[in-house]
Order: C-alpha cells, then structure tokens, then sequence
C-alpha cells in the first residue's frame, strides 16, 4: 500500500486533464477476468467456464466478481491520480482484466509502474478492410436443404458484427417477408434507440444494437453531427457485412431500372446482433472495440464477424499475438465465440496481413467467377476492352467522341479539374450534347474526391451520349471495379488502350493555329455491359488481399503459424447498403453496393461457420475453423490449381500459381465443411501453450496480457493442434503431432503426403481406422534435404473409405544444421 501512496504524491500536482488533451490506454492489471477466474479471492466462487457450459452473466457469482474487479480498477485509479485528470472509459472484467483510461503520457508512466499494472499500451486506430456468391459455393443445392432450406438456415444462430452499425430499414434485413421471428432468451443483447427517430433498431432479424465510442469521444475524432451516436450505419460497410453473412434471401437488387439478380446471406435466417465501433471519417478505436468484443461475448453471440482490425502489427509486445485485442478474442474463443477476421487488403505483397493469432479464422478475399466487362469500338475498327457496368449507346450505333478538355467553358478555372468530369458546369453543353464524352482519371478518384457515379451524372445532365474515362497513368491505391451507373460509359484502365484511344481522337480532331477544336470526327460506340460473364478459372485471390507469411513480432520476424487461414468471395460483392452511408462514393444515396475487399470475404465465412454451428451446436470454435479448413479445396472450377493476382517485375497484374500464403488452406468448401469427418480440436489451455512456446516471449508478458501462467515453456509453437503445419526455421528434422478426432462414422483413412522436394515429409501411421467420437494421433516428420532460402509447401491427405477427405497444409523454409 505504501508504493501506491507514493505514487499518488509524486503526482498530486499534476494540472486537471484540459478535454481533447492526453491519450486513451489500454490497461491490464493483476487477476483473472470472469472467463478464467477458478476461485481464490476470498468471498467470491469461481467463474471460469469451460466450452461445454454458457456464461451465466446474471449469475450472483458472476456480477459479484465483475463488479469486485472495477472497484479495484477505480480503487486504482483513485489512489494515483487527482479526481479530474483522468477519465476512465471502460472497465473490461469478462475476458480480460483492464480498463481502458483517458489520461496524460506522465500519467501513464506512473500508471505502468504501479503495483497491480501488468500491461499499458496507448490505444490504437483500426481500419476497415473493404449476389451472386451463394450460388458460387453451392449453398442453395448442397447446404441450405441439409438446413430446412434457406428459410431455416442458421436458425436461432446470433452472429455479432463488430463493425459500422447498420441500416434497419433495409429488405435484407426486414421481417415483413419472413415467417416471424420468436424470442431467443440465451442472447441477453439490447437495442438502443435511434435518438432522432425514438425507434430501436431491432426487428427480431435484427437481435442486438449498440454503440460504442468513448474512446473515439475522448480523442476527439468523434463528431455526432456526422457520426450519428447510435447504431445508425452511416457509412454501408457494415449493413454491407451483415447482409452477406446473414441477409435475407432473395432480394432483389436493383439499380438505376436495372435488376442485378438476387441477393443472400450465406445463413439468411441466422440473427444480426450490431456492435457498432467504425465511423465515417476516421475508423474506430481498439479500446471501443475491445468493449464491444467484451459486451457481444457477454450477450451471447455465437460467431464474431470482425471485418476490422489494426493499422500496423502492435509495437508495445514482443509477439503479434500479445496485445489486449487478440487476448480478447482469445477469451472469447474460450467462451464459445467463433472468430472470423478480414486478413487485410495489403496484397499483393508479403507479410501485410493484420489478423495474426491461431485462434482467429483470417480470412483472405477471391474473385468469384463472376465478371463484369466490355468494350469499346473505335471508328477506326479497334476494339478496345474496359469496365462499364451500363447500357449500351443507343441503337448500338457509334458517336463523335469530345474531350472534356476540348470542350471547356471560359470562365473554367484550374482551381477544378475538369478533365475528370465532375462539375457539369466547366463544361459547355452545346459542344458534348449528343456526343461521347472522353474524360481523364486522376489521382481524385483514388483519394475519393471524384468517382464514375459523378462522370455519370455530368455526361447525363450535359445530354451526352455517353462517357469514357481513361486512364493514362496508374496512381498508387487506385483500384478499378465496375460502376453500375445508368449512362452508356466505360472504364479504360489499360494505359495502352487509353494511348490508341488518345492518338485516334487527335488524329481525328481537326484544329485551328492555336490548338482549338473545328470539328470532332472521331467516333465511337459503347457495348452492353450490364450481363456478367461466368468464368471456370475461379476462385483466384484477389490482388488486394493480404499475404503470409504470418509475422510473430513488430519486426517482422516470421511466425510458425499458418495465415490467412481460408479464402471465400471478396470481389465485387453485391450487397446492402446504407443510403446514407459515405463509404464509396459510387454509392451515396444507393441501397445495394458492389464492393471489394477482405471485409467482403470474412462474413462469408461467419455466415458459413453459422450454419455448421446450427448443425453441430456443441463444437468448439477451433472445431468449426477445422472443418472449414480441412476440406477447402486448392482447385479451381475448372479443375486446375487456384491462380493468384500479382504484380509482374514491370508492375503489370499477372497470374501466379497460389501458395498457402495467399489462401491459407483454401477455397471454402462449405458443404465439405459441413461433414468433414475427422476434426483437429484446440483447447483454451493449448493456446496459453502455444504463446509461451515463441521464442523470445517472457512468460511474465503471457500472464500480463492473458491472466493465464505459462505451466511449461518447453515445447515449439508448431507443436499446436492446428488444421495446418508451419515452421519457418526448420533444421535437420522436427517432429510434430496432430491430434484428429472422428465426428462422423467409423471409418478407415489412408494417410499419404505431397512435398517440395527440398523437404522430405512423412506421417504415420500410413493408415487408421478411427472409431466414431475417438481421436487418433498422427506423427508428422519434416527433413531438410536441400537448402534453397524458400519456403517450401506441401500437404497431408487423409482419405477415408466412406468418402471424407481431410487435408492438412504443410508449410516450411530448411536450413542447413
């Protein structure tokens, strides 16, 4: 006591906290939170739960506990700082034991030094990582009427959204359609009231909505004039995540007159329970987070979509691993909650994934084999190929082309660009009326301060016959996705075709002595583009998804675990979206978006972990990230090895042949996933084993963070009982050993592998009868025969004689000894 009390002298004459000023810090203090604690604090019973049991929150053991840790984080508080320069915000006590506190950086080395402190850290910003699909992965015919039907699929299911917030008013997420829904007493979740409309956001579909963000407040980032402080989706990422995990089926997608066929959740009867922590201009805050993580474990989710994460591995911690946020997802894997996060979108490059722990499902983003393209024909016979998700130019016929550069107003300043076709105004109508209008792309579409909606709507007011932009140079971060837009236009994004176009314009365009158009002779017409073409060479990975290897620390040292863990759809998704949501500018004021990112791909697993959660309501969370992995395919629909996006030496998008680095163990397979046969099972203990087996992890820094002490520092990080093998530093021959357990029949496996050949891989035994429930160990030894300064890949392949076959990625990089 007499340390605490020192303290608080030493910063008695701290000045008050000025508001804005300071930073917010996430803080873990000694004790274990509600989902581990087994008992030992004198007048309190054990909480600590294990997988078969469901956290009693309003049991009086557990309150009491609960509350006896924030007394002690107040108590804490109070006994170093001076009321009024320091506001806490949050108290975590479920899954991890902290708070999160708005305070001076003295304040917070004073706090780091205090006794009881295990772990401070000033919070960190996250990002978002920004239909067709459920026809793509076989749900309507292999897997919804193994569920009831669509109508049935994920019932009585709560998947959390951590996200956005969401847009109630929306058809895929309406009840008026659907058979009503009943109570669900288990999710003990609330719905705030919209404060403008005095209505909650919850309908049944919808189970759950709040929001979270102090901290946001207390960094001053939060504006409430734009942010809306409710679950008010006023961005569209998240209505745009929570329809396709779990939207209704059927709905129709339609825009500018134009249907785009139907859209579907992939469990459209599972419930949305919204935990709103994004915001419009400046993204979220990992204590805001940490809060809603806390608070949709305690209502009671069953999966977790997190289409967010952080910017950058975390600096304070020697292990990615090691921070308040994955700690938390791993309690709340404890706890029963299946996790799926978005990988990220820093592809194509190595080691930009930001989702990095063994007991997250890291999802990583595919292009369907749905694309949307057309073309353009030149008056000179060319043919030139783009994007352009509109009509064709009327009659299929052909129009003169005019530059909007030709075509300018006098009085246009440069203090607009008026290449890029945004402000009708600079534009003189008499001239474009009638005619295709060529526009430039600049670097204003990439920062979102121009997009092809707008060049839409000016070549539509102007009574042109349509647009054209062309891209004549590539800026860093633009990305070119269809538009659906309501004007014959087209995207020319190969800066070759653009130079064609330009010459034939030039060569077409007769001028005056001073440079000034007489007569626009070029001309041009603009295909349909509106029908999608269905391709065979699908799934690819997308180029932005990101890539292993996975790192262990913030230097970027490899990790022995295998990420991304699986690949699902993440290009060009259709789905809900917020009228009033700012996310794409393409899409302000629409009701349906067709985005693309890794944000895309993760609720698509959520959705699909719903219904193997459905089926299988006991398994654990890393049973459910078995099934999904060990029956992901490598193959494409035309049968050939996936293909990965990549950039050429030249910087030219090209296809490579995909590693476990670019789609973890593979394209979702959800009906396999569904009957997998044989599972690998991980316990909350096997993980505490797996973060104190790193190398170069203090055992202090593993109780600090997680509450949990390390029993044994002996064994290896590949040593985890994961669906994959990875080991990045691998020497003369390791031996490892996966447990797998039969979910289905009895039935006999024959056990074979496939290796580089830099690397000789064998498993015994060689073959296995597994009885139904019983598990059954398999050897796995890895020899380096050549050193070659890659990585190598292989696999094991479990073939079982009543047709389950399980695959385990094997992924290593020899050393001489």
């Amino acid at each position: 006591m007499k340390g605490i009390e020192l303290v608080s002298m030493l910063f008695f004459s701290l000045p008050l906290l000025a508001l804005g000023s300071g930073e917010v810090y996430i803080v873990t203090v000694e004790g274990e939170p509600v989902v581990s604690y087994s008992g030992g604090v004198d007048g309190f019973s054990a909480t600590a739960i294990d997988l078969a049991e469901e956290m009693d929150i309003t049991s009086e053991s557990v309150t009491s506990y609960a509350l006896h840790l924030e007394k002690k984080h107040d108590a804490l508080l109070d006994s170093l700082f001076e009321v009024g320069t320091y506001k806490k915000l949050y108290s975590y006590r479920h899954l991890v034991n902290g708070f999160a506190v708005h305070i001076s950086p003295e304040q917070a080395e004073a706090l780091s030094k205090a006794p009881g402190v295990k772990y401070v850290e000033k919070d960190m910003k996250i990002k978002k990582f920004t239909t067709h699909t459920p026809q793509f992965l076989g749900l309507p015919t292999g897997v919804w009427p193994t569920r009831g039907g669509f109508d049935r699929a994920g019932e009585d299911i709560v998947i959390g959204f951590v996200d956005s917030g969401i847009y109630p008013k929306h058809p895929s997420f309406s009840t008026h359609n659907t058979e009503p829904y009943g109570p669900l007493p288990r999710y003990r979740g609330k719905c705030e009231v919209d404060p403008e409309t005095q209505r909650d956001f919850c309908n049944g579909k919808i189970i759950g909505a709040q929001h979270f963000a102090k901290a946001a407040i207390a960094a001053g980032a939060f504006n409430p004039a734009i942010d809306f402080p409710s679950p008010l989706d006023g961005d569209g990422h998240g209505s745009h995540t929570a329809a396709i995990a779990a939207g209704n089926n059927g709905i129709r997608v339609k825009m500018h007159g134009y249907e785009f066929g139907k859209a579907s959740g992939m469990a459209p009867r599972a419930r949305i329970a919204v935990y709103k922590v994004l915001y419009r201009l400046f993204g979220g805050y990992v204590s805001d987070v940490v809060a809603a993580i806390e608070q949709a474990v305690l209502d009671g989710v069953d999966i977790l979509n997190l289409s967010v994460g952080p910017n950058s591995p975390p600096t304070t911690t020697k292990a990615t691993f090691l921070n308040p946020f994955d700690a938390a997802l791993l309690s709340a894997v404890r706890a029963g909650v299946f996790v799926a996060q978005a990988a990220g979108n820093g592809g194509p490059f190595p080691k930009t994934l930001v989702s990095f722990s063994p007991w997250i499902t890291t999802v990583a983003a595919a292009i369907d084999d749905r694309r949307y393209k057309n073309n353009l024909t030149l008056g000179n016979g060319k043919i030139l190929p783009g994007l352009g998700l509109s009509p064709s130019t009327h009659g299929n016929k052909s129009f003169n082309l005019v530059s909007a550069n030709d075509v300018m107003l006098d009085l246009s300043l440069l203090k607009y660009n008026p290449l890029d076709c945004q402000r009708p105004e600079l534009l003189n109508r008499n001239k474009v009326e009638g005619n295709i209008l060529l526009c430039g792309y600049s670097f204003n579409f990439v920062s979102g301060t121009a997009s092809i909606k707008k060049v839409s709507e000016t070549a539509k007011s102007l009574g042109a016959a349509g647009f054209i932009v062309a891209v004549e140079n590539t800026y860093p971060g633009a990305k070119f996705d269809p538009v659906p837009v309501d004007t014959p236009g087209i995207l020319i994004t190969d800066a070759r075709k653009t130079k064609e176009l330009i010459d034939y314009y030039n060569c077409s365009t007769t001028r005056d002595w001073a440079g000034r158009p007489i007569s626009f002779d070029a001309t041009a017409s603009i295909a349909d583009g509106l029908a999608p073409i269905l391709h065979k060479s699908a799934p690819q990975v997308a180029l932005f998804s990101s890539r292993g290897p996975d790192v262990k620390d913030f230097s970027f040292q490899d990790a022995d675990v295998l990420k991304p863990d699986i690949l699902a759809p993440g290009n060009l998704i259709w789905a809900a979206w917020a009228p009033n949501g700012t996310d794409e500018a393409n899409y302000i004021g629409e009701g349906f978006a067709m985005v693309s990112g890794t944000s895309m791909a993760a609720p698509h697993i959520a959705g699909i972990a719903a219904l193997i959660k459905q089926k299988n309501p006991h398994w654990s969370p890393s049973a459910i990230k078995s099934a999904l992995m060990t029956t992901a395919t490598t193959l494409d629909r035309g049968g050939r090895p996936i293909l990965a996006q990549q950039y050429s030496e030249t910087e030219i998008m090209t296809l490579v042949q995909a590693t476990p680095f670019d789609y973890g163990s593979g394209a979702v397979n959800p009906k396999a996933a569904l009957d997998p046969g044989l599972i690998l099972d991980t316990t909350y203990e096997d993980y505490i084993r797996f973060l104190c087996s790193v190398p170069d992890v203090d055992p202090n820094e593993v109780r600090n963070i997680t509450s949990s002490a390390c029993n044994s520092t002996t064994g290896l990080p590949a040593d985890l009982n994961s669906p994959s093998i990875t080991i990045s530093h691998l020497e003369g021959t390791r031996t490892v050993k996966r447990t797998v357990t039969n979910v289905a029949d009895t039935e006999t496996y024959v056990i074979t592998t496939r290796m580089s050949p830099e690397i000789a891989l064998e498993a015994s035994p060689p073959a296995m009868t597994v009885l139904s429930g019983a598990s059954r160990e398999i050897t796995v030894s890895l020899t380096v025969r050549s050193v070659t300064g890659g990585y190598s890949f292989g696999e094991i392949l479990m073939k079982g004689d009543r047709g389950h076959r399980v695959r385990i990625p094997v992924v290593a990089m020899g050393f001489d000894s």
